[in-house]
Order: structure tokens, then C-alpha cells, then sequence
């Protein structure tokens, strides 16, 4: 047992009142709004992309890497950062990932040619790797009674898809009138506000180590098959899909992901316990969390490029035009939140993933003479209404009967999903529609109008990969209402340590 930590047994639910952190309400809107960053540096550099290729000289493959960098180290690390904060402490970790996260912004900013900008994505995508899980992780264990922990739960989910829709707002609003540079600038105050706040607010918490150790052979398979097959997608947008260039990665990303799960299932300390995919209710929950990321996080990379691509919109028009996402996902969630005690998850999921759907049709219809009030606005209204819907039930039956040992691990499952779903939207549906593009334009089609199908061709392709989810949820999501073994009631478990904190709770 670590010196300075006393034990505390945390493998028997609470009375409803009993050891509640009167902290609690504090610290989720401190670790949320740090969460809210993370979230937000995935797309705020999308409307700025073009100025970063001016000032920088890149080419459009570096451009993509400034995007998926980031996302491959966030979803690719999520579970190394996990376990390493179930192991050495959720709050030290945190904090450790915060400042990883907070240099890397200086240097993002500071980059003097493209292999230093994207260096530096890289390594903020390694920041919050290692700080996202742990925040979660501590938000998963200072709400103890269910109705809480619900609704904490599922504000985390909200402001994920809020901060999602943000990142073109912010990224017009600072490229428009100041240098793109200050995108990654203004994460440092966020940042150094957080290493302040944090010590006062959540106390130390680990489980015991007992032998664990971690699986760097897991992390380095895991991580690289995830990269490998992103790169061979992205290089299929502008390669035949026999090519070379893009065989081998996906191949050998494949491979690598197959020995990963070969090493994960004999490993004695796994990085990726294989029981956690045995609970059908929380593999179920992981795939929707991926398949929303997919159509979330393409559909607002795709409609960007149409805006200024195709109807000419300035980086800050683009930006604002995002904002009825953003208002119809918080709107949503709030919703969500009522009607899960009342109608229960699965059908709350169901609905939000038709909703969504129904969203992104209604988006596909566009065309070179297309309005925003008309062709755009009300489709992100109607997919950001029911994404927002759908989130806190998915983020809910990711938690479903796990304990406090490996709340860690479990939250980084969920954002895992979250991040390689964020990825593989912004290749694969970007590929299809540059791919199907380039075909119409084969055939004689206007630039504009081949650009167009191949942006409309990808968004029905997301709407029928919610669809297919929405059917998925019917048939193998288990019917569950709120209650502690929803919420993630610790079961019995080996003992949580509680580090001593001397911080007062004032």
C-alpha cells in the first residue's frame, strides 16, 4: 500500500447523501470545461486550415494530419491513459496529461514549418490521452448516488458534442481576426486555471496495484494499427483502393490490431480486458458511441468544405453557422436527461440515433444553389436535437456494472470509441466523397457540382450507419432503467486507495 494513502473499501453503494463531495457540482464544471478544450482542439483548426497552409507552405496531406493527428494519439492512447490513471492516481495523471497538452499548445502555436505543427498535434493528442480518462474517471467516482450520477454522466456526454460543434465556431472567430496561431495559444490560461483549481476540488484516488503493471506491447499494437489504417484511408481518397500506398497500411494495421488482441487475451495485466466486450450492454453502448462520432465529426468536416468550397463562405460565416448544432445538442441533452427516468435508456438511445439520421438526409438534399436557411440550417437543428438525445444513454451503457478498479479503463473506453470514430469519419467519409467527386468530374461534371455529390453521397452514407445502429440497439441492448447497477454501483472489487488530502473543502 502507497505511503500517505489510507485504505477505503468502495465496493458497496452509497446510501442516497452519504459521502457526497460537496465539491462535487465544482469540480465536474472545472473538469468538463477542460474536457469542453480537448474536445474542441479536435475541429477548431478545420476553418483555419487553408491560412495554416499559406503561412506554412503545406500540402494537402499535412493538412489532414493536422486534423488526424491529433485524433489518432487522443483515441489511440485513451486506454494506455486509463489504466495509468486507475494505477498511479486519477489526479496526478490528469495533471500530468494537462500540462503534456499545455506545451504542446505553445509549440502548436509557435511552429515554424508543417513537421513542427504536426509533431506538436501529435503530442496534444498524447496530452489528452492521458488527461481525459483520468477527468472521467474522477467525475464517475465523486457522483455516488444514481439520479446524480446520471445526470453528471450525461453532461460529460453533452459537452463532448457541443464542444464538437463549437470547434469551427471558435476556429473562425480567432482565424478571422487574429492569427490562426492564437487557436492553440488560448488553450494555456484554460490550462493553468485547471492545475490551480484541480488539487482544491477532487482528491487523489487509485486502486490498488497489486502486481499490475502496464502493457506497453498492447499500447504500441493498438496504437499503430489504428494509425496504419487512418493513413491508408486517407491515401485511398487520392490512390485506387489496389494501390500500394494504401494496401499496405491498411493491411498492416489490421495485423497489428489482430496480434493486439491476440496479446491482449493472454496478457495477465491487459490493457484491453476482452470481459469488458463479454457485457453485451456495454459493447452495444461502445458501438453507437462510435458510429455517433463517425457521422458527427464527418458531417461537420464535410459541410465546412461545402460552405467555403462551394458557396464561398468566409472562415467566420462558416464558423457561426454552426450554432444551431451546438444550441439543438444542449438542448437535447437536457431533454435526454428527463425522459431516460421516465421511458428508460434503449429507447432514448433509439430515438436520438433516427433523429440523427433523419438529420443527415435531410443535409444530403444540398446542391450548388443551396441556402442556409433552407437546405443547411435546419438539418443541423435536426441532427444536433437528437445527437444530443442520444449521448447521455450511450455514455450511461458504457459505465453499465463497472467498478471502481477500472473506471479509468472504462471511461477511456468510451472516449476510445468517441476518438477512432471521430478519425475514421474524417477519412473514410472524406475519402468517399473526394473519390466520388473525382469520378463526377471524370464524367464532365462542374467542379462545384461533382464536390457537392460526393459531400451528399457521404452524409446518407452516415445516416444509414445510424440506422443500422438504431436497429442494433433494438435487438441486443438490454432493457435498463436508472438505477446504482446502471450507474456504474460499485460491485465487489479489490479496494480503492484514497489518497490523504489536506486541501479543506471550502
Amino acid at each position: 500500500m502507497s505511503t500517505g494513502t489510507t485504505p477505503r473499501r468502495d465496493d458497496a453503494p452509497s446510501a442516497p447523501g452519504e459521502g457526497t463531495d460537496p465539491r462535487r457540482w465544482r469540480a465536474l464544471a472545472l473538469l468538463g470545461f477542460v474536457q469542453f478544450m480537448f474536445v474542441i482542439d479536435m475541429t477548431v483548426v478545420n476553418v483555419a486550415l487553408p491560412r495554416i497552409q499559406d503561412d506554412l507552405g503545406m500540402s494537402r496531406a499535412g493538412l489532414a494530419w493536422v486534423v488526424n493527428g491529433y485524433v489518432l494519439m487522443a483515441g489511440g492512447l485513451l486506454l494506455f491513459g486509463g489504466r495509468l490513471a486507475d494505477l498511479f492516481g486519477r489526479r496526478r495523471i490528469f495533471m500530468t496529461g494537462v500540462v503534456i497538452f499545455a506545451v504542446a499548445s505553445v509549440t502548436s502555436g509557435a511552429a515554424v514549418n508543417s513537421e513542427m505543427l504536426i509533431f506538436s498535434r501529435f503530442l496534444q493528442g498524447v496530452g489528452e490521452a492521458i488527461a481525459a480518462p483520468a477527468a472521467l474517471g474522477m467525475v464517475f467516482l465523486l457522483f455516488s448516488e444514481p439520479a446524480d450520477r446520471v445526470k453528471a454522466v450525461g453532461i460529460w456526454g453533452g459537452l463532448s458534442g457541443i464542444a464538437g460543434t463549437l470547434g469551427p465556431v471558435v476556429g473562425g472567430l480567432i482565424a478571422n481576426d487574429t492569427s490562426w496561431r492564437w487557436i492553440f495559444y488560448i488553450n494555456v490560461p484554460v490550462t493553468i486555471f485547471a492545475l490551480i483549481m484541480v488539487p482544491r476540488l477532487v482528491s487523489e484516488t487509485r486502486m490498488e496495484r497489486r502486481g499490475q503493471r502496464l502493457d506497453f506491447t498492447g499500447m504500441l499494437t493498438a496504437t499503430g494499427g489504428l494509425v496504419a489504417i487512418v493513413y491508408g484511408l486517407l491515401q485511398a481518397a487520392e490512390r485506387s483502393w489496389g494501390a500500394w500506398q494504401v494496401l499496405v497500411p491498411l493491411l498492416g494495421g489490421v495485423a497489428l490490431l489482430g496480434l493486439m488482441v491476440l496479446i491482449e487475451a493472454r496478457a495477465s495485466a491487459p490493457l484491453i480486458p476482452l470481459r469488458f466486450f463479454a457485457n453485451r450492454t456495454r459493447a452495444v453502448g461502445y458501438l453507437v458511441g462510435l458510429a455517433l462520432s463517425c457521422a458527427f465529426f464527418g458531417f461537420t468536416f464535410l459541410v465546412t468544405l461545402f460552405e467555403q468550397q462551394v458557396l464561398g463562405y468566409s472562415p467566420l460565416k462558416g464558423g457561426l453557422s454552426f450554432i444551431p448544432v451546438g444550441l439543438g445538442i444542449a438542448f437535447g441533452v437536457g431533454l435526454s436527461t428527463g425522459m431516460i427516468p421516465k421511458l428508460g435508456v434503449k429507447p432514448v438511445i433509439i430515438i436520438g440515433l433516427i433523429g440523427a439520421s433523419a438529420g443527415l438526409i435531410y443535409t444530403s438534399m444540398i446542391d450548388v444553389d443551396a441556402t442556409y436557411t433552407a437546405s443547411i440550417m435546419p438539418g443541423m437543428i435536426v441532427l444536433g436535437l437528437f445527437f444530443g438525445l442520444a449521448m447521455p444513454g450511450t455514455a450511461n451503457t458504457a459505465l453499465w456494472k463497472v467498478t471502481t478498479q477500472d473506471t479509468g479503463l472504462a471511461s477511456a473506453m468510451q472516449n476510445v470509441m468517441q476518438q477512432v470514430g471521430g478519425a475514421l469519419g474524417l477519412s473514410v467519409l472524406v475519402a468517399l466523397a473526394l473519390r466520388f467527386g473525382n469520378s463526377q468530374l471524370g464524367e464532365g461534371a462542374a467542379p462545384a457540382v461533382a464536390a457537392t455529390e460526393g459531400y451528399a453521397l457521404s452524409l446518407r452514407i452516415a445516416a444509414g450507419v445510424l440506422l443500422v445502429c438504431a436497429v442494433v440497439v433494438l435487438l441486443a441492448l438490454e432493457r435498463i432503467t436508472v438505477s446504482p447497477e446502471l450507474t456504474g454501483a460499485p460491485r465487489k472489487s479489490e479496494p480503492e486507495q484514497v489518497a490523504s488530502d489536506p486541501t479543506p473543502t471550502h
